[in-house]
């Protein structure tokens, strides 16, 4: 009698495609932040532009210019304001659409988010690892090098959308979910590395005291409250105590962003409908990625690319090198092997129609670093220094190989995708007409 056949296991998809509201959700953001890198790109090139010019001096003077009140300590320079006060706009929307993903989003199953949230784990890990092990063989003894091996490891979700406007538009929803939600973990990850091992000198009695303001905030925004004039001074307040407590102050914006409810309650307390974290993230997004995250591009991406801080350092010393080689080579390699992991060990497999060239085209985009890149280099090494300069020139260089990498991929698979994004469009159609009232 012969034994009975054994259904084979059904292997689940490795990055299934999300819901049709989470899916028009995340398009409505990845149109949005295109738009964002789009203006991020041109304010970077008309800072390197200047600072390259003949009134390259001018550049300088306008990074140095100082406003604030001084009684306060917060008479920042203009270079200062954009770094710790605009990006921390730009940590708030981060920390908003994590929460949201995890909360409300399709990443509440862990099944689903296992995969983005290990891929960022392993694209921060194996950069930064590169960038050691670089540093450790180019720059011997100096320790001082080391401590930009966090440079490497943060993705520009808006310029890498932007890059994958203009090449890659037929891309698979899912491949788009999957990058856009890599970032935002990436972005969480950089906020704590920035907190952990960028604080040099911490004052216990200010960071206590934001807990105040910042809990007066959470208050009032559970309570419904979306008065930009009740909550605007408890934010700012509770960004100035973080930001004279010693750690970086964007740290303010995810703990602000933490804050907020993902889900509007009733008096009884049922859920219903969307919350202040989406009409705070619809507020705030065009802010973010229109006006803070280009201005402090402007401000920081100017670099003279002649000179020991410019180009001629690239290809001699290790701090430069480990950059270019993190993002080119070890972003997408963590990515991929950490992505190969979760399909190895959790039964998950490939969608139909894609491959795992896609994964790796998506985790190649990737590595185009920027904001979070110059933010965690001026941190490291100081603004205005000879490897600041260099972590500058790197960044841009290595961004710029990634792209030119991924573009390579992703236009050789545009025919594939142009085929599943038709079969995306019908499905749409067809939900919306299985969603449509009828008469």
């Amino acid at each position: 009698m012969s034994a009975p056949r054994r259904t084979p296991l059904r292997r689940t998809p490795l990055l299934g495609p999300g819901s049709w509201t989470e899916t028009r959700r995340i398009a409505d953001i990845l149109r949005q932040e295109t738009i964002g890198g789009a203006l991020l790109l041109v304010a970077a090139l008309a800072a390197l532009v200047w600072a390259n010019s003949p009134w390259s001096a001018g550049y300088e003077t306008l990074r140095s210019v100082r406003v604030g009140p001084g009684a306060l300590h917060l008479d920042l320079s203009l270079a200062t304001w954009a770094a710790d006060g605009l990006l921390a706009i730009f940590f708030f929307v981060a920390g908003l659409e994590l929460k949201r993903e995890f909360v409300a989003g399709d990443l509440r199953d862990p099944r689903r988010a296992a995969v983005p949230v290990v891929a960022a784990v392993g694209g921060v890990v194996v950069p930064a690892l590169l960038y050691l092990l670089v540093n450790t063989l180019l720059n011997p003894g100096m320790d001082g090098a080391l401590r930009g091996w966090a440079v490497p490891t943060a993705t520009d979700i808006a310029f890498a959308l932007a890059v994958l406007a203009v090449v890659g538009r037929n891309l698979p929803s899912a491949l788009r979910t999957f990058l856009l939600t890599l970032a935002v973990v990436d972005d969480l990850l950089a906020i704590a590395i920035i907190a952990v091992f960028y604080t040099s000198h911490l004052a216990p009695l200010p960071l206590l005291a934001a807990l105040l303001p910042l809990g007066l905030f959470a208050v009032l925004v559970r309570r419904g409250v979306r008065a930009w004039w009740l909550l605007a001074p408890l934010a700012a307040v509770t960004w100035a105590l973080v930001h004279a407590s010693g750690v970086h102050a964007t740290v303010a914006g995810v703990l602000l962003a933490f804050t907020v409810p993902v889900h509007r309650t009733t008096g009884e307390g049922a859920k219903e409908g969307a919350g202040p974290a989406e009409h705070f993230e619809h507020r705030f997004r065009p802010l973010s990625a229109g006006v803070a995250v280009p201005l402090f591009a402007f401000l920081s991406a100017g670099v003279a690319l002649g000179g020991p801080g410019g180009l001629p350092g690239l290809l001699t010393d290790g701090v430069p090198l480990g950059v270019v080689a993190g993002l080119v080579a070890g972003k997408p390699l963590g990515i991929t092997a950490a992505t190969w992991l979760v399909a190895r060990f959790t039964r998950a497999d490939i969608d139909d129609g894609l491959a795992w060239v896609d994964i790796v085209g998506v985790a190649i985009l990737s590595g185009i670093g920027f904001t979070v890149s110059l933010l965690i280099g001026e941190l490291a090494f100081g603004a205005g220094s000879t490897w600041d300069g260099q972590v500058k020139v790197a960044v841009l260089t290595g961004s710029l190989a990634a792209a030119l990498l991924a573009t390579v991929i992703l236009r050789l698979r545009d025919r594939v995708y142009r085929r599943l994004a038709e079969a995306e469009a019908r499905a749409e159609a067809e939900a919306r007409a299985a969603a449509a009232p009828t008469g």
